[in-house]
């Protein structure tokens, strides 16, 4: 079984990255798992704005495409910035929009039988927001969110200390982390054992 987790953080590598660094906590319990797991951060690449599979030379998208439907589990992790997600989490957002029209052989949108799940960091309240507009988005285009597929950090509202500057609710974080990725595994195992067909 294949997961990934793309990281919608602002930060370009190889600066810190406080939403890599509580995803990791997810990626480390699928391990245990015994899921693969792989990691894109979608900053680094030249994703163009749009809502197609593929915007001509230089896209970077088709590749990101490529590992998101080669995996049966996907993260995505975000920031929260004014309260939503990042812009970064958006573009992805959008380009997966094309996922809707898609169907495999068996006439199944592509997203189909794949689980998804969200990680948020931020030091202002709005995590629940986030994880209601990604995971909202998410399962338009098909995923299963199995329950309790979410983790997050903040401090409360307002402005505070980073997630790797501060070690006060780290516990209940990496709980959350763990306990998400043991959904989307048994979730995703659930499907593979008995897979939706195509939508009547």
């Amino acid at each position: 079984m294949r997961a990934l987790v793309v990281n919608c953080t602002l930060k370009k590598s190889p600066e810190p990255s406080n939403t890599e660094a509580l995803a990791q906590v997810v990626a480390g319990r699928l391990t245990e798992l015994e899921v693969r797991v792989d990691h894109v951060r979608a900053v680094d690449l030249d994703i163009r704005p749009g809502v197609a599979s593929d915007m001509g030379e230089g896209d970077a998208w088709p590749a990101v495409r490529e590992k998101i439907l080669a995996a049966e589990i996907l993260v995505m992790a975000s920031p929260t910035w004014l309260g939503r997600p990042s812009s970064v989490a958006q573009r992805v957002l959008e380009r997966m929009d094309a996922m809707l029209s898609e169907t495999d052989e068996e006439g199944r949108p592509v997203a189909y039988n794949r689980v998804a799940g969200v990680v948020v960091t931020g030091n202002e309240d709005g995590a629940h927001h986030v994880i209601s507009e990604i995971n909202g988005a998410l399962a338009d285009i098909g995923y299963t969110i199995p329950g309790q597929a979410w983790t997050y950090w903040h401090l409360g509202p307002g402005p505070g200390p980073d997630y790797l500057d501060e070690s006060r609710g780290h516990e209940w974080s990496h709980k959350t982390a763990r306990a998400m990725a043991a959904n989307l595994q048994g979730v995703a195992a659930a499907l593979a054992a008995r897979p939706l067909g195509a939508p009547g």
